[in-house]
């Protein structure tokens, strides 16, 4: 059944007329894009807030241009004030995935905000002689220059996020560094025993790497902090007053706090998304650091009987509806899924900034999509490993000197004393008689047990380099 009349209002587009609802702060805009429904989900809402914000920009800079009253720039100002906090997340229904450029996006929103603009203004909804998506709200600006604004200012508070999380489990990495100093274990080369290192140590060379990735995340402001707000369509600023266009990144600065400049070349900044590409790939080493070192911990936790077996990781699940007793690395696997579909993420963007098309990239909504929820998940990632997993890291000592008795070890400890040959020997007849080759050393008279132990204490498996040639 049908709405009575005199609940609606009419609203006219260039496709033709649709009936909303008479108080509906959404309007015909918002029901167009509906048309799309890929990837079944709404944009990210930090997208949705950077074009708020640069709504209220833009507003300031108009009125300082002269074109855009008092009143009217006070109500936009508002409207778009409420749209920025999340008040009206829930209106913003655009599917994630659309084309044009998230024109769909970026109209749906204009006409929240003129909407809500009315009602500040004493109006009602869609009364647009009060306040018009295109010719207020829009005034000056442009899809191309407005989305790419905005999901840079997105994306600088999704990366400094994705900073503050790293920052933290690096600190967790470098607790357990501290922690597990004095236990000395076995190093490993292509899956074989190698040399004897301490496990503080090996954390540590973790910690040293989300370090990088900490210093890469903060350098990606650099990037991101040049937008081309003022450009309009093409970079050319066409439609817009000078006054404006020197205007508005300025405007746009205060409001955020952030750092942003102006783009030297604006046709540039609208045409080319390289820096997003650019941005993709730094998170990309961390998703890389992040795998690697998740699938460290499963590796040396693994077992733990018939394994390695010499971290012991924080139990969170039963890891069998069969096997009674068993647990699985169920934080650390999760962190690697984190950082797969990250690199997934990452050839997305990749390949949507490369198939930009002369002065516009069309792609920017899939770009957003994955960058945004990216950063994200990565950030939760971090924190899992590092509250979940790291915080409640334990060593089993005796796995530890267990492995560090291996043949391979002891004899590279002996190697700069004995020389590789006389080394290589004693490896040879541990293996052959089933005795270490600490036992085989002091047998044979060429080190004492005080020595021996010297030789394999922490401070010396740490030891840059040795103190005497052989």
């Amino acid at each position: 059944m049908s709405e009575p009349a005199a609940t609606l209002r009419s609203e006219r587009d260039l496709l033709g007329e649709l009936a909303v609802p008479a108080d509906d702060l959404t309007g015909i805009h918002a029901r167009r894009a509906a048309v799309f429904d890929l990837a079944g989900r709404p944009v990210h809402p930090a997208l949705i807030r950077g074009i708020a914000v640069v709504k209220r920009a833009a507003a300031r800079a108009a009125r300082h241009a002269g074109t855009l009253d008092e009143r009217r720039c006070q109500a936009i100002d508002e409207a778009a004030s409420e749209v920025a906090s999340g008040r009206w997340d829930h209106l913003v229904t655009c599917d994630a995935w659309q084309g044009g450029a998230g024109t769909a996006l970026h109209m749906a929103i204009n006409e929240l905000i003129a909407n809500r603009a009315c009602q500040l203004l004493g109006g009602r909804p869609g009364d647009r002689q009060l306040c018009d998506p295109h010719e207020h709200v829009n005034r000056h600006q442009s899809t191309n220059d407005v989305v790419p604004t905005a999901l840079r200012i997105a994306a600088i508070h999704g990366v400094r996020r994705l900073e503050e999380a790293v920052t933290r489990l690096q600190e967790a990495c470098q607790d357990r560094e501290r922690a597990f100093a004095d236990i000395v274990c076995l190093g490993r080369t292509e899956m074989m025993d190698a040399v004897l290192i301490t496990m503080g140590r090996r954390i540590g060379a973790w910690a040293d790497a989300f370090g990088r990735d900490r210093w890469r995340l903060s350098k990606c402001e650099e990037r991101l902090r040049v937008v081309n707000l003022g450009g309009t369509a093409v970079g050319t600023g066409i439609g817009a007053p000078r006054a404006y266009i020197f205007r508005a990144v300025e405007e746009l600065r205060a409001l955020t706090g952030l750092p942003l400049a102006r783009a030297e070349n604006l046709m540039d900044g609208t045409a080319n998304a390289d820096a997003l590409a650019e941005v993709a790939g730094i998170i990309g080493a961390l998703a890389a650091n992040l795998i690697k070192v998740a699938d460290d911990l499963r590796l040396l936790a693994s077992g733990p009987d018939g394994g390695i077996g010499e971290l012991v990781l924080p139990a969170w699940l039963e890891g069998s509806s069969l096997m009674p007793g068993k647990i699985n690395p169920v934080i650390p696997e999760a962190v690697v899924q984190a950082g797969l579909a990250w690199l997934a993420d990452q050839q997305t963007i990749v390949h949507a900034c490369a198939r930009g098309s002369l002065e516009l990239n069309p792609y920017l909504p899939l770009i957003a999509d994955r960058l945004l929820h990216g950063c994200d998940a990565l950030a939760r990632a971090c924190r899992a490993l590092a509250e979940r997993c790291l915080a409640g890291l334990a060593v089993d000592r005796a796995a530890c000197a267990r492995h560090a008795a291996a043949i391979t070890a002891e004899a590279t400890a002996l190697a700069a004393r004995l020389g590789h040959q006389q080394a290589g020997e004693l490896a040879q007849a541990a293996r052959a008689s089933g005795q270490r080759v600490r036992e085989l050393a002091i047998a044979r008279g060429l080190i004492d047990a005080e020595a021996f132990a010297a030789l394999t204490a922490p401070a010396a498996v740490l030891r840059l380099g040795q103190e005497h040639a052989p």
